[in-house]
C-alpha cells in the first residue's frame, strides 16, 4: 500500500488540455468549411484557446516542480504537455495565416486537412482519458498514424498540382505555406500519439 497518494490533478489538467484543442480544430474545419470570411469569424476564438492551452501549460510545469509523486514519469507529463501545446500552436499559426495572407478562396484540400487535424485530436482526446483509466491506448494512436499518412498524401498531391497549375507566385507561396502548416499540425498530433503509446507500455 502507498501511502503517499499520486497527484492526479495532472490528468484533469490533460483533460482540459485536450478539450481546448479538440475545439480549437472543430473551429478550424467549420470555420474553413465557410470560406475565407468563416475563418476571419473564428480566428479569434481560436487565438483565445490557444492562450487557454499555453496557461494549462504553464500549470502543469508549476505544479510538476511543487509535486514529490506524480501520477506519470515526470518527464513524460512534460513532453506530454509540450507536445499537445504544439499542435493548439500550429493550429492558432495556420488560421493567423489564412487571415493575414486574405487567402480566399480556400483551396479545397486545405477543408480536406483541417477535418484529418478534427479527427486526430478526437483520437488523442480518446487515447488520454484511455491512460488515465489504463485503457488500451494501442486504437486511437495508430488511428492518429493512418490520419497522419492521409495528410500526408492529401499535401503531396496538392503540392504536385499547384506547381503545375499555378502561375502566380505569390499566390503558390500564401497556398503553399498554408496547407504545409495545416499537415504540421497532423505531425504534431501523431507526436502526441507517439508519447501516449510510450507513456502506456512504461506504466503497464
Amino acid at each position: 500500500m502507498n501511502l503517499l497518494p499520486k497527484d492526479e490533478k495532472f490528468f484533469e489538467l490533460f483533460t482540459k488540455h485536450v478539450d481546448l484543442l479538440c475545439q480549437s480544430a472543430e473551429l478550424l474545419r467549420t470555420g474553413l468549411q465557410r470560406g475565407y470570411q468563416g475563418v476571419c469569424d473564428v480566428s479569434k476564438q481560436i487565438e483565445a484557446l490557444e492562450r487557454g492551452a499555453d496557461e494549462i501549460t504553464h500549470q502543469i510545469f508549476q505544479r510538476l516542480q511543487a509535486t514529490f509523486i506524480t501520477p506519470l514519469d515526470p518527464e513524460d507529463i512534460q513532453t506530454l504537455a509540450t507536445s499537445l501545446d504544439n499542435v493548439v500552436d500550429a493550429i492558432e499559426d495556420a488560421t493567423f495565416r489564412i487571415v493575414a495572407y486574405r487567402l480566399d478562396p480556400i483551396p479545397e484540400t486545405a477543408l480536406k486537412l483541417a477535418g484529418v487535424i478534427a479527427s486526430s485530436s478526437r483520437a488523442l482526446s480518446r487515447a488520454i482519458h484511455a491512460l488515465h483509466d489504463r485503457k488500451p491506448v494501442l486504437d486511437d494512436c495508430i488511428e492518429v498514424n493512418r490520419l497522419e499518412n492521409e495528410a500526408d498524401a492529401l499535401e503531396r498531391t496538392f503540392l504536385t498540382n499547384l506547381f503545375n497549375r499555378e502561375t502566380d507566385p505569390i499566390t503558390l507561396i500564401k497556398k503553399k505555406e498554408i496547407v504545409e502548416e495545416l499537415e504540421h499540425a497532423t505531425d504534431l498530433c501523431e507526436d502526441v500519439a507517439d508519447v501516449i503509446q510510450n507513456v502506456a507500455v512504461k506504466n503497464s
